[in-house]
């Protein structure tokens, strides 16, 4: 369906797999990361199947290399912003460059590149933008608390445009997945996904032009349920499983 996509933290993980993915199905692609060296063995790798890949090694979280791939973006049909990062620990006892960094790169970059991409495909009258989010958009994070606050600004933000972009033929779909293991053959079950099946889950709902994607019958379970729990209820668990963290943390330094 799409003949050109970029694939934003394309590297490793999910963006590696919906890159070996697209490639599978005849797509061209420009490929986003900051390991330049990374992303040329791909590149390699894909051209083997008979399609073009571009490397574009950039830091989304820097402006100059965020306004590179923002004009590459426009040229594309398929935007897969897949790139994101996350800070674990106590709100006040990290960095507050660890905050600035997640909302720079889950937030703005996203943004931006959605707006590049977009306006072009409306012009064009077709085309898809997936947007990688997280089910900890849906729940209070303490110990992740910017990472699932950013996760649920895309959320919202690509209903909006899902809204926005349909008359024009543009599919914008938020991707929602739990644990996911980024490495292959890591064992899955209840808890953890693979990687593989999450893109390719994605991929099919864009494609489809679903307005959002969680995959694992467990987590498609779980977020109906916690829409349900009020608001109360569910910081109450959440903080007791935040407690319990600390506590393990704190038993393994011991």
């Amino acid at each position: 369906m799409w003949r050109t996509a970029m694939v934003t933290g394309a590297s490793s993980g999910i963006g590696e797999s919906f890159a070996r993915l697209l490639a599978a199905r005849g797509a061209d692609l420009v490929l986003v990361a900051r390991r330049g060296e990374v992303l040329e063995a791909l590149a390699a790798e894909l051209r083997g199947r008979g399609v073009r890949a571009e490397v574009l090694a950039a830091d989304l979280t820097l402006p100059d290399d965020l306004a590179r791939v923002r004009a590459r973006a426009a040229e594309v049909d398929l935007l897969v912003n897949n790139a994101g990062f996350g800070a674990f620990g106590g709100f006040a006892e990290l960095p507050a460059d660890d905050h600035r960094r997640q909302v720079t790169l889950n937030v703005t970059a996203l943004m931006e590149l959605s707006h590049a991409a977009l306006g072009a495909m409306a012009a064009r009258g077709r085309g898809g933008i997936l947007n990688v989010a997280s089910v900890a958009a849906y729940a209070p994070s303490p110990g992740s608390a910017v990472y699932g606050a950013s996760k649920a600004f895309v959320v919202s933000f690509t209903e909006s445009l899902h809204v926005e972009a349909k008359a024009a033929g543009v599919h914008v779909t938020a991707l929602c997945p739990g644990f996911t293991r980024t490495e292959d053959g890591a064992p899955t079950g209840l808890v953890w996904l693979g990687r593989e099946k999450v893109a390719a889950a994605g991929l099919a709902a864009v494609e489809r032009g679903k307005d959002r994607c969680v995959p694992g019958a467990q987590y498609r379970a779980l977020v109906p349920v916690l829409a349900l729990v009020p608001a109360g209820l569910r910081r109450t668990v959440s903080g007791v499983l935040w407690r319990r963290l600390l506590e393990a943390e704190r038993r393994r330094d011991l």
